[in-house]
């Protein structure tokens, strides 16, 4: 058996014998990783538990019970290893290397999305972009490829896709969500105004760009 298979065997069998992860630890979790990355760009080694919960915004005893998850880890009076701990919650996250990302709905959201350059320093690489009208002329030129919604799943099976980003109207939102689900997406990032109902292995996290501004309107109000 090559070494690369089991090591992935090894790493499954791990997560297998540890408990699920609430989904909340996990935002968290995604929160360290980025301040981690902040101490290792300025040459810090070691941080506290204090100084890392304040720089993430949650309290110690919160960031120690999440830390937990990953067994006893830190040392007493130095705090945590930073390249260590930033390597275990990347290990956790599946973010070691870049994930292979589909965007479905290149409309003005969608081509704004697909110019950002910034997912793939975080680990994950847009691939390819889907869309009803692929030919149809745009504002921005990318050079990713826009295909057609005939193509998605020979594409997404072919290059082992588990993730897309939906950004198209929330008619047709769930019938994408179909699609995906179908082809073996098993995560959606979903920026459609409308709630997705799909199978329970599949994750869906919802981004409603209004919900927030209302949330920020009730806490400005006098």
């Amino acid at each position: 058996m090559p070494f690369y298979c089991f090591s992935a065997i090894l790493s499954r069998l791990k997560k297998a014998n540890r408990p699920a992860i609430p989904r909340k630890t996990v935002y968290r979790l995604s929160l360290y990783l980025r301040c981690l990355a902040r101490l290792k760009d300025n040459n810090i080694q070691t941080v506290s538990s204090e100084a890392l919960a304040k720089v993430a915004g949650v309290k110690p005893t919160q960031l120690r019970k999440d830390l937990t998850y990953f067994g006893q880890f830190g040392t007493r009076g130095l705090g945590y290893d930073v390249a260590a701990l930033s390597q275990m919650i990347s290990d956790e996250l599946g973010t070691t290397s870049l994930q292979p990302v589909i965007l479905v709905g290149v409309g003005n959201l969608g081509l704004a999305l697909l110019s950002y350059r910034g997912f793939e320093k975080e680990g994950f690489e847009i691939i390819a972009a889907f869309d009803i009208d692929p030919k149809r002329r745009r504002d921005k030129d990318v050079d990713l490829p826009i295909l057609g919604m005939d193509e998605l799943a020979d594409f997404v099976q072919s290059h082992h896709v588990k993730m897309a980003i939906v950004t198209v109207p929330a008619a047709v939102a769930q019938e994408v969500a179909n699609s995906l689900v179908q082809c073996g997406v098993m995560g959606i990032l979903n920026f459609a105004p409308i709630v997705l109902h799909v199978p329970e292995d599949v994750m869906v996290n919802n981004v409603n760009l209004a919900i927030e501004l209302e949330n920020l309107s009730y806490f400005i109000q006098q």
